[in-house]
């Protein structure tokens, strides 16, 4: 017991964070991370079709009346049982796995024990939120490209412009590692994993670290404010400190608004192209994937400023307050909304209170997130009353008891700063 308490009090002041990075590979090192990730996601399959074997023996077995301590045993679904298995039959299975590496095979049945766990939680009343179905077949047409290294050679580069992963060797990024390398070469820092994943049209690799980091404070510590989020204004924002108040509106980009007249003529093209066709085997002509490149290019770059947008917004958040008041918003009742489900998407609510909640913690700063019932928009910021009905196209807030009138979404977000003051 002394010896763990030892190494809780030695592992104090350090957190694990990820660090991400695009990779440049050339073209035989795409290939070869093509082929980890298909090797996970065959060994995910693999496993799948064994649990499901031995499930549908059981079943089978007990419509004949057998008893249970008479049917096929059961197999065990921790990931250590799955590799005990795999590492048994992957040589009739996989006569070709030595061709990637072992983490592979891991990375795959580590996510299919993850997700039978899920479902077995979720089954029996153990894991909140909506109902998780039995893990499916990951198809190679539709599956992410993604896998895991957690064992092996896995380090940054000196020059700070590659990254060594197991059996693919030192891959050039399109960045510099340099603030990662510093942590590592100062000894603040210690690498856990390597999960490498096509997303965007870009290969990135993102590492699980360890690192300790320094107490920080908020710069204005004492102060409150309420983040209300809308569609025509992404955030607005009432800062309650020292008994004054102020009002601020953070524009909303809306990239994908500005970027549709690009997208319907480059679908336009699409179109009128050689297409593929699952259906008679057809293969699409190089034109068509040209065009279909160039279409997807503007979808990633809609992407990649939308998540550039929110990480400045909420860092300055967490970075400047010591409190933040967030809504407790039903995003997916929301984008039910036909007319305004594409804007709501576009804004990335949900996103903005997932960054809020934990950079507001390396701060040492605190997140209040109000109940979902909670009137902020009809609730007057000035005497408190509250409207019977305040219809989404009415955007000014004209209070029926007081002179207060002004844009509903300032009043709500006052309302969201008051919260904080008005409860213990």
């Amino acid at each position: 017991m002394a010896k763990l308490q030892a190494k809780f009090q030695a592992r104090s002041g350090f957190v694990v964070q990820a660090y991400r990075f695009a990779l440049d590979p050339n073209a035989g090192q795409a290939r070869a991370l093509a082929s980890h990730c298909g090797a996970a996601r065959m060994a995910f399959n693999w496993g799948l079709a064994l649990i499901k074997a031995n499930l549908g023996q059981r079943e089978a077995e007990r419509s004949y009346d057998i008893p249970d301590e008479h049917l096929t045993p059961s197999l065990s679904w921790s990931m250590y049982s799955l590799r005990k298995a795999w590492n048994t039959a992957k040589e009739q299975v996989a006569p070709w796995w030595r061709e990637n590496s072992k983490e592979a095979y891991n990375s795959g049945l580590e996510r299919l024990a993850v997700a039978l766990k899920n479902w077995s939680d979720s089954k029996n009343g153990k894991r909140k939120g909506p109902k998780m179905g039995f893990p499916a077949f990951r198809s190679k047409r539709t599956a992410a490209l993604s896998v895991k290294f957690t064992t092996g050679t896995i380090r940054l580069e000196d020059d700070r412009r590659h990254v060594t992963l197991p059996r693919l060797g030192a891959i050039r990024t399109h960045e510099s590692t340099r603030k990662l390398h510093r942590r590592l070469s100062a000894g603040s820092a210690r690498i856990l994993s390597a999960t490498v994943r096509h997303e965007r049209g870009r290969w990135l690799v993102s590492f699980q670290v360890e690192v300790q980091r320094a107490a920080s404070v908020a710069a204005r510590p004492q102060a409150v404010v309420g983040v209300d989020l809308g569609v025509k204004h992404l955030a607005v924002l009432a800062v309650l400190a020292e008994g004054a108040g102020e009002v601020r509106y953070e524009p909303n980009p809306a990239h994908l608004q500005g970027s549709l007249k690009r997208l319907r003529r480059l679908s336009r093209r699409v179109s009128r192209r050689q297409g593929p066709d699952r259906r008679t085997g057809a293969q699409p002509s190089n034109r068509w994937l040209s065009a279909n490149a160039e279409r997807n290019r503007v979808h990633h770059r809609v992407a990649n400023l939308r998540a550039d947008g929110l990480h400045k917004l909420t860092t300055r958040l967490a970075a400047e307050y010591g409190t933040v008041v967030i809504e407790d918003l039903n995003v997916a009742g929301m984008l039910r909304n036909r007319r305004l489900a594409r804007r709501i998407a576009d804004a990335g609510f949900g996103e903005i209170r997932r960054q809020i909640t934990y950079k507001t913690g390396w701060n040492g700063g605190a997140v209040r997130v109000a109940d979902r019932w909670y009137p902020s928009s009809k609730t007057c910021s000035g005497c408190g009353a509250v409207k019977a009905k305040l219809p989404l196209h009415a955007r000014v807030f004209d209070c029926d008891h007081c002179p207060v009138v002004m844009d509903r979404d300032e009043n709500a977000a006052r309302n969201l700063a008051a919260l904080v003051a008005s409860t213990p």
